[in-house]
C-alpha cells in the first residue's frame, strides 16, 4: 500500500487519498491553497473543559477567525458541519456566522449511552440532567450565483439528499399524486427544483409517479439504543394500509345515506415499525473504536478517562470508558463510523477533499476514505494524531477505487 501524502498538493492533484497535519489549525490552514477542499466536516471542542483537557477549554471554537480560517479554503457553496455540546454550540454557531457562513440547520443527534454527570445533594437532587442529545450544526459558504450555477462550476452548493435516503418499502406518494400523474398538491418528494412534479417520463409531464428510493433524510439522527427507546414508546405503526373511512357528510348521498368510499390500496404495500424508521439510524460496532490500533498499548478505561478505574466517571460510556480490558483508543469522544459516513455523504460531491481541522482519533478521515472521498486531517495532539495513522492507514481499499494509504510518516510543524 501507498503512503499518506507529504503535502497537501499531493491530495489535491489525486496523488494521494489522504494526509494528516501535525499542527494547530489556525496555523496549519493558511497554508492550503484557498478554495480547494469541497466540505468540512468536523468535531471541534465543545469548550466545556472536558474531563480537564487543556484542548477542551482553550476557547478556539467560540473564536471567528477559526472558521474564517475554514471559510477560506472551502470552495464557494462548500458545507460546514460541525457538532457541539447542548451547553455552548450556540456560541460556536455564532463565531460560524460571523465568520461569514450562512447557518443552513442543526440537525440532532440523539444517543441512548449518555451518562449524567451530576453532583449527588441529597434527597434525590442533583445539579445536572442525562445527557441524551448533541447538536450538528450545518452551514454553507456563500453560492457563486444561483444553486444550480454554483453546482455546476465547482460541484459543491447542494445537499446529497438520494444518498442519504432512509430505506423504505412504504409508498411514499402519500396522495399528492394519483397513478395517472394528476397533481393533488406539491409536497416533499412531489417537487423538484422548479416546483414541478416528480412524474416519468420527463420531470413537469403528467404520468406515473416517480417513487423515491427511500424516505427523505431528516435532521434528526438516532443511535441504536434512542432507536429502541423511541420504538418502545411508540410501538409498532403501520402506513400504507387501507384507511378507515370516517362516515362523514361528504361520503353521504343526497337522501342522506352513507355511501363509503372505494378504499385505497397501496401501491407497495404496508409499511410497518416503530417510529425509529423515519429516521437515520447509525449503528456502531464494538470494535470499530480500536480497529487499525493492534500495535498501540492497552489502556484501562480510567488511563483512558484520567480518572479512577471503578468510579462513576471512568464507567462513563459518554467519556470513552467501560469497554472491557481497555482500549488502545483513548481519545474521549469518539463518533461512531456509520454517523460520520452518513454526515460526509450528505455535503461532500463524489471524489470532494473532506477537511477536518480536529481531526482527534480519525473518524472522518474514516468516513470520507470508506465513502470513496479524499481527506485532510489537521491535529495538534501528538498522541491522537498516531491513533488517527493507525485507524485511517487501516481502511482497506474499497473495489474498483484507487488504494488507500496504509502507513506512513506524518508531516509538518506547529505542535
Amino acid at each position: 500500500m501507498t503512503c499518506p501524502a507529504s503535502s497537501f498538493s499531493e491530495v489535491l492533484s489525486h496523488a494521494a487519498k489522504w494526509t494528516l497535519v501535525h499542527g494547530d489549525s489556525l496555523a496549519v490552514l493558511p497554508t492550503m491553497p484557498p478554495e480547494s477542499v469541497d466540505a468540512v466536516v468536523t468535531d471541534p471542542p465543545y469548550e466545556l473543559g472536558f474531563m480537564g483537557k487543556s484542548w477542551d477549554s482553550a476557547g478556539v471554537s467560540f473564536r471567528p477567525e477559526t472558521w474564517a480560517a475554514m471559510l477560506r479554503v472551502l470552495k464557494p457553496g462548500g458545507y460546514l458541519v460541525a457538532f457541539g455540546g447542548s451547553r455552548t454550540f450556540h456560541r460556536i454557531a455564532c463565531a460560524i456566522e460571523d465568520a461569514g457562513f450562512d447557518i443552513r440547520d442543526t440537525l440532532s443527534w440523539m444517543y441512548g449511552t449518555g451518562f449524567p454527570k451530576s453532583m449527588n445533594l441529597g434527597d434525590g437532587r442533583g445539579t445536572a440532567l442525562k445527557p441524551a442529545w448533541e447538536p450538528i450544526i450545518l452551514a454553507r459558504k456563500s453560492l457563486a450565483g444561483t444553486v444550480a450555477a454554483n453546482v455546476q462550476a465547482h460541484g459543491t452548493g447542494a445537499l446529497n439528499i438520494d444518498g442519504c435516503r432512509i430505506e423504505t418499502t412504504d409508498n411514499l406518494n402519500g396522495g399528492a399524486y394519483s397513478a395517472g400523474g394528476r397533481a393533488g398538491g406539491l409536497v416533499g418528494d412531489a417537487r423538484d427544483a422548479k416546483g414541478q412534479g416528480m412524474f416519468a417520463p420527463g420531470r413537469g409531464v403528467p404520468g406515473d409517479y416517480v417513487q423515491p428510493s427511500g424516505r427523505w433524510p431528516a435532521n434528526v439522527v438516532l443511535d441504536e439504543e434512542a432507536a429502541a427507546a423511541l420504538d418502545a414508546q411508540t410501538g409498532m405503526l403501520t402506513s400504507g394500509a387501507n384507511p378507515t373511512r370516517r362516515r362523514a357528510a361528504k361520503f353521504k348521498n343526497t337522501f342522506g345515506e352513507f355511501q363509503g368510499q372505494e378504499a385505497c390500496v397501496p401501491a407497495r404495500g404496508v409499511d410497518s415499525g416503530g417510529a425509529s424508521r423515519f429516521f437515520y439510524v447509525a449503528k456502531a460496532s464494538r470494535a470499530e473504536r480500536d480497529e487499525g490500533c493492534e500495535s498501540l498499548p492497552v489502556r484501562s478505561g480510567g488511563e483512558a478517562t484520567d480518572r479512577e478505574d471503578g468510579s462513576p466517571g471512568a464507567a462513563s460510556p459518554r467519556a470513552g470508558a467501560g469497554r472491557t480490558g481497555g482500549a488502545r483508543n483513548v481519545h474521549p469522544t469518539v463518533k461512531p463510523v456509520a454517523l460520520m459516513r452518513w454526515l460526509v455523504r450528505l455535503v461532500t460531491p463524489p471524489g470532494g477533499i473532506v477537511l477536518d481541522p480536529f481531526t482527534g482519533s480519525g473518524t472522518t478521515g474514516l468516513a470520507a476514505l470508506h465513502e470513496g472521498l479524499r481527506f485532510v486531517g489537521v491535529e495538534q495532539s501528538a498522541e491522537y494524531l498516531e491513533i488517527a495513522r493507525c485507524r485511517v492507514g487501516n481502511v482497506a481499499p474499497a473495489p474498483s477505487k484507487p488504494e488507500v494509504p496504509r502507513q506512513g510518516s506524518l508531516f509538518g510543524g506547529g505542535r
